[in-house]
């Protein structure tokens, strides 16, 4: 759901294999806002909900860095809503240990190692601490899932 808006960024794009130019990279940039545009629509004649906020949230600031670095709108810190901060390790990670047309896999000490260096840059330091723990439990998890 927090990549909704890739639907608006032309597959050649996508599945580009190889560095995307700077204009191909401003064309995914726009995934953040073309995702949570449909949801500020649902709210209009569905009442605001809490889910629509939150998914609305996500959709939006999923690429927000902790040091404001990110997009759209270079939010930092706990300006970036916690949804957010939450969902931004989630997709690194899972992108870091998954299967992609432009990146190898990584190992899961790999992708814990490259979150553990972003934090207080790219992720909420708080976060990191907190889910260190947890994301040791993942391998077992997913091997569990996977069969």
């Amino acid at each position: 759901m927090h990549d909704v808006g890739k639907v608006g960024v032309p597959d050649n794009v996508l599945l580009k294999l190889g560095k995307l130019t700077d204009e191909e990279f401003e064309l995914v940039k726009g995934h953040a806002e073309i995702g949570a545009e449909p949801l500020s629509i649902a709210e209009k004649p569905l009442g605001s909900s809490s889910f629509l906020r939150v998914a609305k949230e996500i959709a939006l600031t999923h690429h927000e860095k902790w040091d404001g670095s990110g997009y759209p709108n270079q939010l930092s810190g706990e300006a970036i809503p916690l949804s957010g901060r939450l969902m931004a390790l989630a997709d690194v990670y899972d992108t870091l240990v998954s299967k992609r047309v432009y990146k190898p896999v990584f190992s899961h000490d790999k992708a814990k190692a490259i979150i553990l260096e972003g934090k207080g840059k790219h992720f909420d330091p708080q976060i990191c601490c907190c889910i260190s723990c947890g994301l040791s439990r993942i391998p077992k998890y997913r091997s569990s899932i996977s069969r």
